[in-house]
């Protein structure tokens, strides 16, 4: 390492997403996999439990002293809060209801928000489409950190505070890079998160509320789970801008690291992306990929040449709108 330079630049590129050809390709060789396709029916079951769970948690910890309130938030309700942003990401794929019922999709988007303590669903959904349409393009993909963020954020310490702080990055940075404004939907997402919060305020005090924002700000920063966040598509080896990580902690994040199947495969549930790379493993196995999230946190601290600007960027044409 000791011959390293910092990266000053992200990794500029003049070529499209691979992941539309891809899909082109494998669909032409594996057809089969259109039937993956559309909603999960266990989904939604899935996701109310997860809520149901943290307004008991909520009932529980009212009494708690704030240490141990805060330790259960990391340990617990961060843990299934988080569950829940990517449940959230399934969702603005209309996994749960389905393409025909995108509106059913939104509200059960509001529902699954409501342990996660601030709205966000509908926000998600609004730019999220764009991380998909415009992987990795300037000013329109959100998900890449801005020239403030690579320059300022380049030796260990400063990474660990980016890593920690990652939450409030993901609110602020799309209102300097993408402005959109805001729709009925998002306001009418808000009134709803806010009167539940005033709910479980009125029914049982300010620890549950706390509880419930404490675990979502803490498990998106420095926790194992948020390896996810670099892991998907910072830059480890160059000419790869989309990584898929094969562990166990799919098991808790309804399989976001299967990332390289879903950019491939957007409208696929998490819960069958596993069965993509069965089908056809040859389009795969070739790739690289993580196996340790912790790994990932860890080797993006350390290593000088992995930073905020170890992304691809390309310019996108903003498509037209019907």
């Amino acid at each position: 390492m000791g011959n390293t330079v910092v990266r000053s630049n992200f990794e500029w590129v003049y070529t499209d997403q691979p992941h539309s050809d891809r899909r082109k390709e494998i669909l032409a060789k594996y057809p089969q996999i259109k039937n993956l396709m559309g909603p999960d029916p266990h989904f939604k079951w899935i996701v109310s439990f997860m809520v149901l769970v943290q307004i008991l948690s909520c009932f529980i910890v009212r009494d708690l002293p704030w240490k141990w309130l805060l330790f259960w938030s990391y340990a617990f309700g961060g843990v299934i809060n988080h569950s829940l942003t990517l449940a959230i990401h399934d969702i603005s794929h209309n996994v749960a209801f389905g393409n025909k019922s995108a509106r059913w999709n939104r509200f059960f988007g509001m529902f699954a928000n409501l342990p996660i303590g601030v709205p966000y669903s509908t926000s998600f959904k609004k730019y999220h489409i764009d991380h998909h349409r415009y992987l990795g393009g300037d000013s329109l993909d959100v998900d890449i950190p801005t020239d403030f963020e690579g320059r300022f954020f380049c030796t260990p310490m400063r990474k660990v505070l980016w890593i920690v702080i990652q939450p409030l990055l993901y609110v602020l940075r799309p209102l300097y890079v993408n402005p959109k404004p805001i729709t009925q939907l998002e306001i009418i997402n808000a009134l709803f998160q806010f009167s539940f919060d005033l709910m479980i305020y009125y029914l049982w005090g300010l620890k549950p509320v706390a509880y419930l924002i404490a675990g979502s700000c803490l498990s998106m920063g420095f926790h194992p789970i948020s390896g996810h966040f670099i892991a998907e598509h910072y830059m480890f080896l160059k000419g790869y801008e989309t990584y898929s990580y094969y562990g166990p902690l799919n098991l808790l994040t309804f399989n976001v690291g299967y990332h390289m199947e879903h950019h491939d495969f957007p409208s696929i549930p998490g819960s069958k992306l596993p069965l993509v790379r069965k089908i056809a493993p040859e389009y795969y196995d070739t790739l690289p990929y993580h196996t340790s999230w912790g790994r990932v946190l860890w080797d993006f601290i350390f290593c000088k040449e992995l930073g905020p600007f170890s992304r691809v960027k390309r310019e996108c044409e903003l498509a037209k709108k019907d």
